[in-house]
C-alpha cells in the first residue's frame, strides 16, 4: 500500500466509521455499512476518475460535478432513485462531520451540499423473474463439487426468504431454526429482526451444506452461514460477491430458458418470491410482513406489477383491429411510487 496523501482525510474517515457513528452517534452496523459503500463507492470513483490509487485520493478531487457524476453513473448501473438519495445523505453526513471537526474544511462541505436530492420518478417498476425462469436458474449450480453445493443453497435461500443481499450476508448459523416449521431470523434495515419460515426443501439443502461447511460446529454457533476464508480465518462472503455469482448464474440460466433477463441481480430474487407468493394467492398484508416492509404501501407495487402483466397479456393477445385496443390505455397502469486502505480507515 503507497504512502497516503491526503492523511486529514482518511484519519476523518477513520473517526467518522469507527468513532463518531458507533459511539456518538449511536448507530446501527446497518447505517454504518450502507454509509461506508457509499463513500466506499465515491472514493473508488474518484481514484479512476483521475487514473490514481485509493492512497492518492484528497479532499480537493472530490466537487460537485464529481459527486454528480458519480450518483448518475450508479444511477445508470441500476440502483434506484431512493438509493441514489440514501448514498448522498451518507456522503452528506460525512461531510458535516468534517466540517465539525475540521472547520477550516468546510469548504468541501458547501461544494458537495451544492448537489441536491433528486425527485422520485413518478412511474415504479419492478425486476422479477417468471417462476420458469427462477426454476433455470436454481438449476445452474453443479452440485455435485464444494462450491456449486454452497452457490445452490445460498440462491435457494435467497429465494426462498426473499431476503435483502445485506440480509442474506449477515445470517448466522445460529440464525438458522430447525423444527416443525423450520425458520431462518433476518436482521433487516434499521436494526428490525423477523423471521421467515422455510421450505422442506431448503432445508434439505441446508443440511447437506452444513455438514460440508460447519463440521462439528453446533446449531448455537455464530460463524457467518456463508463465508470466505481470508488469512485463515472465516469472514462473512461481500455483498459484491453474491453479486457476481448470481449475475453469472443467471447468464447461464439465459443460454436454457430465454425467459431469464439480461442482467440478474440479487434483489429480482426479492421481487420474484414476493411476485409469485401475490400471485399464488398469499395476502398482501402477510407479504408486507414477509419482506419487512415499514409500510403496506410499499407492497403494494407487486399488486400493480402483476396488473400491468395482466394488461400486457391481454393487450398482446388481442387483434389490432378489434375495437378493445383502444381501451388498453397503458398509462392509468402505471405506478408511482486498494483493501487494505478500506479496511485500515474504516471503510470495510
Amino acid at each position: 500500500m503507497g504512502k497516503v496523501k491526503d492523511i486529514e482525510l482518511f484519519t476523518l474517515i477513520h473517526d467518522f466509521f469507527k468513532v463518531y457513528l458507533p459511539n456518538q452517534r449511536k448507530s446501527s452496523p446497518h447505517t454504518i455499512r450502507s454509509y461506508q459503500k457509499a463513500l466506499d463507492c465515491l472514493l473508488d470513483f474518484a481514484a479512476a476518475q483521475h487514473g490514481i490509487s485509493l492512497s492518492q485520493v484528497t479532499f480537493d478531487m472530490i466537487n460537485s460535478v464529481v459527486l454528480s457524476d458519480f450518483l448518475d453513473g450508479q444511477e445508470k448501473n441500476g440502483i434506484s432513485v431512493s438509493t441514489r438519495n440514501h448514498r448522498l445523505k451518507s456522503i452528506r453526513a460525512f461531510y458535516s462531520y468534517v466540517a465539525m471537526r475540521k472547520p477550516a474544511l468546510a469548504i468541501h462541505q458547501m461544494e458537495i451540499y451544492k448537489v441536491p436530492f433528486k425527485k422520485a420518478e413518478t412511474v415504479t417498476t419492478i425486476d422479477y423473474m417468471s417462476e420458469t425462469a427462477m426454476s433455470a436458474l436454481l438449476a445452474q449450480p453443479d452440485a455435485t463439487d464444494k462450491k456449486g453445493l454452497r452457490d445452490q443453497f445460498l440462491l435457494l435461500l435467497l429465494y426462498d426468504t426473499a431476503a435483502r443481499i445485506q440480509e442474506l450476508v449477515d445470517i448466522k448459523v445460529c440464525d438458522i431454526k430447525r423444527g416443525k416449521t423450520s425458520t431462518v431470523i433476518l436482521h433487516g434495515k434499521g436494526s428490525k429482526v423477523r423471521t421467515v419460515p422455510l421450505m422442506q426443501k431448503t432445508m434439505q439443502h441446508f443440511e447437506n451444506y452444513n455438514k460440508v461447511f460447519h463440521p462439528g460446529v453446533d446449531e448455537y454457533s455464530e460463524h457467518p452461514l456463508f463465508y470466505s476464508v481470508i488469512g485463515r480465518k472465516q469472514a462473512a462472503l461481500e455483498e459484491s460477491s453474491v453479486r457476481k455469482l448470481v449475475h453469472a448464474y443467471g447468464t447461464a440460466a439465459r443460454e436454457v430458458c430465454p425467459e431469464v433477463p439480461d442482467s440478474v441481480h440479487p434483489h429480482m430474487f426479492r421481487h420474484s418470491r414476493a411476485m409469485h407468493l401475490y400471485q399464488h394467492g398469499m395476502d398482501l398484508t402477510l407479504i408486507s410482513q414477509w419482506l419487512g416492509h415499514a409500510q403496506l404501501e410499499t407492497t403494494l407495487i407487486y399488486a400493480h406489477a402483476d396488473t400491468e402483466q395482466k394488461r400486457k397479456a391481454i393487450e398482446q393477445a388481442t387483434p389490432a383491429d378489434s375495437p378493445l385496443k383502444a381501451h388498453l390505455n397503458a398509462e392509468k397502469y402505471q405506478v408511482t411510487d486498494d483493501e487494505m486502505l478500506k479496511r485500515l480507515y474504516g471503510l470495510k
